[in-house]
């Protein structure tokens, strides 16, 4: 849940990047500290393990709006993919109010992003939240490596896979290349402002 800081007239809010390991969530959120460096207000802060990392940094994004007259501030995460710190990825979790699941596009990772999406839903539901109802984008990243004779799954497949009950917006990207990682966060930021309006208004 967003926390509200009546103080400074901030309303600070939680965006987590979730997927695979080595699926791309570190590329986007080290692509995005770069573009939009003048609205990063602190210094990316990364948590190295073994073969995968934990990301984040406080995001003020320009042009949103404002809600009851506060500016929302954004701290992006990103959890490590790998099975082995499934704790890490509930601990990232805590608190989350929009998900970006970033699916690897690679042929030989279909099932690594279903058994991720799956432990997304299951952590979510640990944590009182439901899929189904948080604010989430689906990213199929690394679209840029079919053009180099190396086998993915084609989108719709993907579209399939993951989003045939879901429903939510899909994107295709390259996150290397710095492809659909605008748009995805834009979505992403879009409908976790529009759920927090939403939130607040039954708090008055």
């Amino acid at each position: 849940m967003a926390i509200f800081n009546a103080k400074d007239k901030i309303i600070e809010c939680k965006v987590v990047y979730y997927g695979p390991g080595r699926g791309g969530k570190t590329t986007n959120l080290e692509y995005i500290f770069k573009a939009f460096n003048k609205h990063a207000n602190a210094e990316m802060v990364s948590i190295n393990t073994k073969g995968d990392r934990t990301l984040f940094f406080d995001f003020l994004p320009m042009g949103l709006g404002k809600i009851r007259g506060c500016d929302v501030k954004v701290q992006l995460y990103t959890v490590p993919g790998q099975a082995r710190y499934a704790s890490t990825r509930k601990m990232v979790l805590k608190g989350v109010d929009g998900v970006v699941f970033v699916a690897d596009s690679l042929d030989v990772r279909r099932k690594a992003n279903l058994l991720a999406l799956k432990d997304l839903a299951d952590n979510l539901k640990d944590e009182g939240k439901n899929i189904f109802q948080i604010p989430l984008v689906l990213q199929f990243n690394k679209r840029d490596l079919g053009d180099g004779g190396i086998p993915i799954t084609p989108a719709e497949v993907m579209e399939k896979d993951m989003n045939s009950k879901l429903k939510v917006p899909t994107h295709l990207a390259s996150a290397i290349k710095g492809v659909g990682v605008g748009a995805t966060l834009k979505e992403i930021l879009l409908l976790t402002l529009r759920n927090l309006q939403k939130e607040l208004r039954w708090t008055k």
